[in-house]
């Protein structure tokens, strides 16, 4: 058992004093109780140990050490620096132990997904094997030795000691805990009662004296078995006090030599000073107990008297006898009453008495203190005229050898004084060590653990968000079934479906817990829930937010912070497998500016003071196209919030970047589409200049020639080979497509012109965007075609041309999975060669250029035909 005997300082305003208290270790709840003394039943406070860190500095003095936590710091002092160590190492071992065990983690099912339990699992085996590789690391270093217990001053054996008292009995008194102090003292008073009841006498040692040795074997088996003796826990009431006779008996008897002793003592005066100092002692105790015997003969004979006044009241014959008995006792009873008042008076006026004396005396001894001073003073100088004397009569060689020798002397005990401060910074520093590795273990472990928590939190929300999400799509089929069902459910489903309306993915994500919460817009200000004006649409609206929040969070742990980490590592960027395959799973936030920066000063390097150069031309001379951009700002991506409204910062940066690109390639000059492209540019880059170069590298260098030009060339022949890849790939739905007439290229167009911006949700926008800027138009190609492969087995289910066109127009849109879109678009479409796009580019431009010149040639004979007939 962790207890003993320590000083803790108390502080009362400026008045500080140090108090013994009895300390305690309470090993269930971790805490470190204190009491006055060890026989106290109740504990006057206690020092929370579980989030407590200890200190101990050379300058409080030896054995002063201090607990700090998280509301009060404790200062306390053992009786020497070894009882000081020791009592540090074992709280930092309790401690740890405590920790440890609390923060054992339960590995339980959570989610019904076999592989959510099985990533917790490994989770939780790696925290573990990783705490307990550490610990073993950790007891290895060399750090302070372990120290011996000191048994004088820690331990049960310590509580049958005399505490060690720096202060009066009165100062020891706890002023915070006065209801504490009086339970412990009527608790020892009824002890002490109750060993005179049953002794009988209170001069009978007999029973102490028959088996002495029985009783001590008895409490240390007690001891060894770990358990605490106390006074106010032992089974037997009679117990207690018996210990405590016990005690006392064992003071007198230290105090007081036994014949052993006085054998050995040589000188006989010594025998006779010791005799005479126990013979005096055992007087006073002897008159002690005399006047204790009085005070119970005169308590024997007042319960005698009152026996007898109530067998007078018992056999009075009349009335009247007796009501003259009860008179005759409210007359004592007054009388006692006056009595005790003027005891009472008495006593006041000998308190103010004592009061007066003691000030006297105090005033005497302060008095005495000065001429002690005084004299000492006196002292002093008469010892410095003294050396002065005797070093003006003595000769001057020894003089300097004198102070020499005291310099030197003076010398060796700083030095002395220097290597003890040495020390005892040596042994400072090996335990505040110590003491900074266990609190980083145990901030280590409770980090695992919040990690582990934060993790099985994530695949809750998910699971949630799925059944939201399921909720939602049973309402969906509701409504659409809305005119079969009976009257009695039609207004019940209306209410459910409006109440799911009102949901706000905002107002959710404040409340609860969200570790990657779908907010309405995202880091580039788009939205992340569609605001549509259909309420069937504004439904799957919800159930498309519900499903991004799912997919975040299953994502999250599993594969965006591998990816986060192996972007982190990623030191200077250079072309190689490694990095296409991390640009395909997408760039995280904090690095894609710089990537994107990266790409486009690969393939365009920019010019300086070129885009100021174009800025001032724009501002000089107006070109053709600058009312076809300012036509364009204000439908330039409505659902982000950078841009919907006419006063919005990146306006003014949107409008610079297309004219100056206009003046740049006076060829194209101003094309629709070359407004999202730079507006997703602005977002990413932020700097204007760097948007305008980015959309530079686009239009010139990623997409093929005559792509943005009037007649949009290039752009029809993409839509050819996109059909011809279509059909390879996909044939089931492109037979459905021409089964219904159902022209692809009048919603893909749009996909190819601005890739894909205002088509796909903005996280998967961006990722597509990464490769697309790696690797070219290529990855348009197969993102398209993953878009239909993904929602192949919803279209094949539709079959109407209307419905079919319907929902082409939105479908995109309630995409969710990026990841899933992702290994379709580089896995499932394989292989994918750039040859084959080039050599389908070229075969049908030639057909196109074909087409349009016979369109040409029709149309002139046409017009020279109607200028022939004339008007």
């Amino acid at each position: 058992k962790l207890c003993g005997y320590l000083n803790k300082l108390g502080i009362k305003g400026p008045i500080k004093t140090w108090k013994s208290r009895w300390f305690f270790y309470d090993e269930n709840k971790c805490r470190l109780l204190y009491y006055r003394t060890a026989q106290d039943i109740n504990p006057l406070g206690s020092i929370d140990l579980s989030s407590a860190s200890f200190d101990c500095k050379m300058e409080n003095g030896e054995g002063v050490f201090e607990i700090r936590t998280p509301s009060r710091a404790f200062t306390l002092k053992a009786i020497s620096k070894q009882a000081m160590m020791y009592w540090l190492q074992q709280l930092q071992m309790r401690r740890w132990e405590f920790c440890n065990a609390q923060s054992r983690f339960p590995v339980g099912s959570y989610v019904n997904d076999p592989k959510s339990n099985e990533i917790l699992s490994c989770s939780f085996a790696f925290m573990s094997y990783f705490v307990f590789t550490f610990v073993d690391v950790v007891d290895n270093e060399d750090f302070l030795p372990i120290v011996k217990t000191p048994t004088e001053a820690v331990g049960l054996k310590a509580a049958s000691l005399p505490a060690p008292q720096t202060s009066t009995a009165l100062q020891n008194i706890s002023l915070k805990h006065p209801w504490t102090e009086i339970q412990n003292t009527v608790y020892n008073i009824c002890g002490s009662r109750q060993l005179w009841g049953n002794n009988g006498n209170v001069f009978n040692f007999d029973e102490f004296q028959e088996h002495p040795e029985n009783v001590d074997e008895e409490r240390e088996g007690k001891v060894e078995a770990g358990c605490p003796v106390k006074e106010g826990t032992l089974e037997d009431g009679r117990m207690g006090p018996r210990l405590k006779w016990i005690r006392k008996a064992r003071w007198m008897s230290s105090g007081f030599p036994g014949s052993e002793e006085l054998s050995r003592e040589k000188n006989s005066v010594d025998k006779v000073s010791v005799l005479q100092q126990q013979v005096l002692t055992l007087t006073d105790e002897v008159k002690s107990q005399k006047e204790l015997v009085k005070l119970l003969h005169k308590a024997l004979e007042a319960a005698q008297q009152e026996k007898r006044v109530s067998s007078m009241y018992l056999t009075a014959a009349e009335d009247k006898d007796r009501l003259e008995l009860v008179r005759h006792k409210v007359r004592q009873i007054a009388d006692l009453t006056s009595r005790i008042e003027a005891l009472e008076q008495e006593n006041k006026e000998l308190e103010q008495i004592l009061t007066l004396r003691d000030s006297h005396i105090q005033e005497l001894k302060e008095h005495v203190q000065l001429l002690m001073e005084k004299n000492h003073a006196k002292q002093e100088i008469i010892m410095t005229l003294t050396e002065q004397m005797a070093r003006e009569l003595s000769d001057p060689l020894q003089e300097a050898n004198t102070i020499t020798v005291e310099t030197l002397y003076k010398q060796q005990e700083e030095i002395e004084h220097l290597k003890d401060d040495i020390d005892a910074y040596k042994t400072q520093n090996q335990f505040l060590n110590s003491e900074i590795h266990q609190v980083t273990r145990l901030w280590t472990s409770v980090a695992e653990n919040e990690k582990a928590l934060l993790m099985k939190c994530a695949c809750l929300q998910a699971r949630n968000c799925q059944m939201e999400s399921k909720y939602l799509t049973v309402l969906r089929k509701l409504q659409e079934a809305v005119p079969c069902l009976p009257n009695s459910h039609v207004e019940l489903v209306k209410n459910l479906i409006q109440e799911a309306l009102q949901w706000d993915v905002k107002e959710e994500a404040e409340e609860g817990l969200n570790l990657n919460p779908v907010s309405e817009y995202d880091e580039y200000g788009f939205m992340t829930v569609p605001d549509y004006e259909i309420e069937d649409w504004k439904l799957l609206a919800k159930i498309q937010a519900l499903e991004i929040k799912s997919n975040n969070l299953r994502s999250q742990e599993i594969v965006e912070k591998p990816l986060r980490e192996r972007w982190n590592s990623t030191g200077e960027l250079n072309p190689s497998a490694e990095l296409k395959s991390l640009i395909r799973s997408g760039i995280p936030v904090e690095h894609r500016q710089r990537v994107w920066r990266w790409m486009v000063s690969r393939h365009c390097s920019p010019v300086p003071g070129h885009y100021q150069r174009l800025l001032e031309q724009s501002g000089s001379t107006e070109h053709p196209a600058c009312r076809q951009i300012e036509l364009d700002l204000p439908r330039t991506l409505t659902n982000n919030k950078h841009f919907s409204s006419p006063t919005s910062q990146l306006i003014p940066k949107l409008r610079r970047v297309l004219l100056a690109f206009s003046w740049h390639n006076p060829a194209i000059g101003y094309c629709q589409g070359l407004n999202r492209l730079a507006a997703v540019a602005l977002l990413v880059l932020e700097d204007e200049e760097s948007a305008f170069w980015c959309l530079v590298y686009i239009v010139e260098n990623l997409m093929p020639a005559d792509y943005y030009s009037d007649t949009l060339i290039t752009s029809q022949v993409d839509q050819r080979v996109f059909k011809d890849f279509l059909s390879e790939k996909l044939p089931r739905l492109m037979a459905h497509f021409e089964q219904y007439r159902i022209d692809v290229s009048l919603i893909t167009f749009n996909w190819f012109l601005v890739a894909f911006v205002d088509s796909l949700v903005s996280d998967i926008l961006l990722r597509v965007w990464d490769a697309f800027l790696y690797e070219g138009t290529k990855v348009i190609f197969r993102y398209a075609l993953a878009i239909f492969k993904y929602n192949e087995e919803e279209i094949l289910r539709i079959h109407d041309s209307v419905e079919i066109y319907q929902y082409l127009r939105f479908f995109t849109r309630m995409i969710t999975d990026g990841r899933k879109l992702m290994n379709i678009a580089f896995n499932d479409l394989n292989p994918f060669p750039m040859k084959l796009l080039r050599n389908r580019r070229s075969m049908h431009r030639e057909e196109l250029e074909a087409e349009l010149c016979e369109l040409e040639q029709i149309k002139a004979a046409y017009v020279k035909e109607r200028a022939e007939q004339g008007p």
